[in-house]
């Protein structure tokens, strides 16, 4: 049944209202009570400030640690058999980490963005959430047995680095060098990686570097050691929004890595990047989704309260034509990052990689053309209260000056656009050509 408590239009998910869904189970519910109460207090309440002043707190990202809720943000199934060798097997004491689908995954990202803003959780979560992946699929044993205890422990931070200054979408045509020393020991690492999150604070980098020829044959990922290391120059760069996520410009100046930190095989780098980056693109969405409803709900409350003309702003036709327009692409939005989520549950991952691949660059750039509405018609609705950087609009101001920060990094929406399409095409080619008879068969 509904709840009998009322919730401004547009701000919680239905599930949250009390309205019957077919996705959540009892371990859902519970988890996203949990994760709601943990956050709300550790999170949320200073997150505006924080973003402000542009970076938080260490501390916080220590007390996200030792709780196991950095662990939350890697791709579900979690990776038990490491989770359970450095003592991890529960998060917040309601779900077990060998239970955790993708579904405690969204609420877990949907919570995290409850802030409005993509710069305080993604300054805890981006490093691990992206960087981690890649070591977990395609890393030896040894390598993993060198870096994820520490990592999924929190007690050394990561950062996944791919972009660079003349490429940035255009993986393929990365620049960064990793050419083996004569005695095939040891990467000398040259190049730039710029707009790479949380990487100023990162101890090491899961890396995209040349090491073959042009194109994406000639890609491979390595492990890199940033903070203090020999060769590496950080500063961090002045974004337009998601300040305090620490976005950094790297130099890197024969850095000398050894070959045992290659992740995968040389030259596989390309296929590691681009199903790593379905994780990074379905986050981005349900995170931009949820932004997208704290801003709309927000412009909500402000109309049921404001006054002009000698009524409430929701009594005008005008007003109630933009919240419905921006709150139907919302929920739009809403139910298809749920559905896609289910699916995620029930296809085997490397079916879902091929399957969901081109959706979820769609996924991904709807989410920016939503968020973009919403953002718009709330900062509209605010008026001048909107367009200013304190009072009661001061969040939707720094919520609309996000928006590029989702139509871009992680893929830019018209390529992502374009990117889903020619997906669905080879799909679709290539179910045809299988069903197609054998050349000389007889076989009707």
């Amino acid at each position: 049944m509904p709840t009998t408590t009322p919730t401004i239009p547009f701000s919680e998910p239905p599930y949250l209202t009390g309205l019957p869904s077919p996705y959540y189970k009892a371990t859902h519910l519970r988890w996203q009570k949990a994760c709601r109460d943990f956050i709300s207090t550790h999170l949320l309440g200073n997150a505006l400030q924080w973003d402000t002043e542009e970076t938080v707190p260490e501390h916080v990202f220590t007390t996200f640690a030792r709780a196991g809720m950095l662990v939350a943000s890697l791709p579900a199934p979690l990776p038990v058999g490491w989770l359970g060798e450095v003592g991890i097997r529960g998060i917040l004491g309601v779900v077990g980490v060998d239970e955790f689908d993708y579904v405690h995954t969204m609420i877990y990202c949907d919570e995290m963005a409850r802030t409005g803003l993509a710069g305080p959780s993604g300054s805890i979560t981006t490093g691990i959430a992206f960087g981690v992946p890649p070591i977990l699929k395609y890393g030896t044993a040894s390598l993993q047995a060198r870096f994820l205890p520490d990592l999924l422990l929190g007690k050394k931070r990561i950062c996944i680095a791919i972009t660079e200054p003349e490429a940035g979408s255009d993986v393929a045509n990365i620049t960064t060098t990793a050419t083996k020393t004569p005695d095939g020991k040891h990467y000398l690492v040259n190049g730039t990686k710029k707009w790479i999150t949380n990487g100023i604070w990162s101890d090491y980098a899961s890396m995209a570097v040349r090491t073959g020829g042009p194109g994406a044959s000639g890609l491979s990922m390595l492990v890199v050691p940033l903070k203090g290391y020999a060769g590496v120059k950080m500063r961090r760069l002045k974004v337009g929004g998601q300040v305090s996520a620490g976005t950094t410009f790297i130099e890197l100046d024969d850095v000398r890595v050894g070959v045992e930190n290659l992740i995968g095989v040389e030259g596989q780098g390309m296929k590691y990047i681009m199903t790593n980056f379905n994780h990074e693109r379905l986050t981005i969405a349900i995170g931009a989704t949820r932004q997208a409803r704290v801003a709309l709900a927000a412009a909500t409350e402000y109309v049921l309260k404001r006054e002009a003309f000698g009524k409430a702003l929701v009594e005008q036709p005008v007003v109630r034509h933009r919240i419905a327009k921006a709150g139907a692409l919302l929920e739009s939005q809403w139910a298809w990052v749920e559905q896609f989520v289910y699916q995620m549950t029930k296809l085997p991952k490397e079916t879902a990689d091929v399957e969901l691949g081109g959706l979820t660059a769609m996924v991904k750039a709807q989410s920016g053309i939503v968020l973009n509405e919403c953002a718009q018609v709330a900062m509209l609705l605010f008026g001048g209260n909107g367009y200013t950087k304190s009072g009661q609009g001061e969040l939707v101001e720094r919520i609309y000056r996000e928006v590029p920060g989702i139509r871009i990094p992680g893929g830019s929406e018209d390529v992502m656009l374009d990117l889903g399409v020619r997906q669905l095409i080879k799909n679709f080619r290539v179910k045809t050509k299988a069903m197609e008879r054998p050349k000389g068969s007889s076989r009707l």
